[in-house]
């Protein structure tokens, strides 16, 4: 069993950055992928990011949005920048052991979610 809980979100102009970060519990913690999802009001949850010994990124966070992983402390990051008002949305933190990371099924726990609203 993986507890996620997120935090970090908040409000922001346009333009301007967020760190969100996600402590995981567990022993296992290095042996999962580790993923950021989104989903904002009457939208359907999406990839953002994730993170094994490879990062990956939707192609609408590509060059704003950096995953990144501390196994020693057990949380994983996501630094956004540049933040448009399209990026306003719920954010969650999954982890899972598989090869379907851009997918919401290939992840068997989530955190609550946090949220991210940027303003124009």
């Amino acid at each position: 069993q993986v507890r996620l809980v997120e935090s970090g979100g908040g409000f922001v102009q346009a333009g301007g950055s967020l760190r969100l970060s996600c402590a995981a519990s567990g022993r296992t913690f290095s042996s999962y992928a580790m993923g950021w999802f989104r989903q904002a009001p009457g939208k359907e949850r999406e990839f953002v990011a994730a993170i094994t010994g490879n990062t990956y990124y939707a192609d609408s966070v590509k060059g704003r949005f950096i995953i990144s992983r501390d196994n020693a402390e057990n949380t994983v990051y996501l630094q956004m920048n540049s933040l448009k008002p399209e990026d306003t949305a719920v954010y969650y933190c999954a982890a899972g052991r598989t090869a379907w990371i851009k997918t919401t099924t290939g992840y068997n726990y989530w955190g609550q979610g946090t949220q991210v609203t940027v303003s124009s």
